[in-house]
């Protein structure tokens, strides 16, 4: 099966210099209704952590991260997988109160990823954070904020579509709820992406709840890494792509982990060597405040309000032959 399929006829929108516009546009106009929304303020972020620190992201647990040694420093360094638990430990350190959060932009290699229309081994996102009450650690909070971001989106491409009246993406602002087991249990003959594209095909925007445990089933609806999200309210937040035809995540978002939630996931996911790690020990110690955070795909969002086929219509990355073929095929531009 291939791994990426440029639709047939398609046409971008824009010429490639006014898509460069218009991605400067996006990122501009979405930074000031997201952070605005959210009560949040830009900080500056690490492109590498130190292994020892236990700041980068696992993810799910099989990715290797990009790794160099630094001689002055004696100390090897990875490339952040994401900003997961950077920001919940930058929170405390630059002194935020509650209602408050951060956001930065996040630049990651992903070495391991499956190339195709929409993963590249470049990840570029906006991680965000904010400080919440215990009172906040709910299901209708989380939902709050993912409505919050939704809106965000669609005020920014209805924003976007004035500026280049030749696009053409419309977006459903209404926000549809669904858990992981509720999606299993209606599609219990499909795999985890296809229940995903099953349901979004009908409801176009949509949150999926509860990712990273197992369901009834034995089996989880995706991996999670267990030290940052609590399972029980986490999310991702899809859209339906009309030029692919397919549900398209642009959002990794939950309230994080606490004590208790932390031991438990560590427990479950047989990694309770990270015990022991000082984020972990200082999380498990009661020492960093409560958070809600998640990352917004850069790329992804260009992607869907630009009517892009490929990911690499709107960011430079490297790609295998099989795709730089099936591109100048179909006359689509890989910057």
């Amino acid at each position: 099966m291939k791994k990426t399929v440029i639709p047939q006829g398609y046409r971008a929108s824009l010429n490639e210099y006014e898509i460069q516009r218009a991605i400067a546009y996006i990122k501009q106009t979405f930074q000031e209704e997201f952070s605005s929304a959210l009560n949040l303020k830009r900080v500056s972020a690490p492109l590498f952590v130190t292994e020892q620190s236990g700041l980068n992201d696992n993810l799910n647990g099989y990715e290797r991260p990009v790794t160099f040694d630094v001689p002055c420093v004696g100390a090897d360094a990875q490339v952040v997988h994401s900003l997961a638990k950077w920001k919940r430990y930058a929170l405390m350190r630059y002194g935020f109160s509650v209602g408050q959060g951060l956001y930065t932009d996040m630049n990651a290699i992903r070495r391991d990823e499956e190339l195709d229309n929409v993963h590249s081994v470049y990840v570029d996102q906006w991680d965000w954070e904010k400080i919440i009450t215990r009172e906040n650690r709910n299901l209708d909070y989380l939902k709050l904020i993912v409505k919050a971001i939704v809106r965000a989106i669609c005020d920014t491409n209805d924003r976007l579509r004035v500026r280049f009246p030749q696009l053409s993406t419309v977006l459903d602002p209404e926000v549809s709820f669904i858990t992981t087991q509720e999606l299993e249990d209606r599609y219990p003959d499909l795999l985890p992406s296809q229940r995903e594209n099953a349901y979004l095909k009908e409801h176009r925007t949509a949150c999926i709840l509860q990712i990273g445990g197992a369901l009834r089933s034995g089996k989880p609806h995706d991996g999670r890494a267990p030290d940052y999200d609590d399972w029980d309210l986490n999310c991702d937040i899809f859209f339906w792509d009309d030029v692919l035809d397919r549900a398209l995540e642009i959002s990794s978002m939950g309230i994080r982990v606490d004590e208790k939630s932390l031991a438990r996931q560590l427990e479950i996911s047989g990694c309770q060597e990270r015990r022991e790690l000082p984020f972990h020990k200082m999380l498990l110690e009661g020492k960093l405040p409560l958070t809600i955070g998640g990352g917004i795909g850069q790329s992804r969002l260009c992607m869907l309000l630009l009517g892009c086929a490929h990911i690499g219509q709107v960011q430079s990355s490297i790609w295998d032959p099989e795709t730089v073929r099936a591109c100048e095929e179909a006359g689509v531009l890989l910057l």
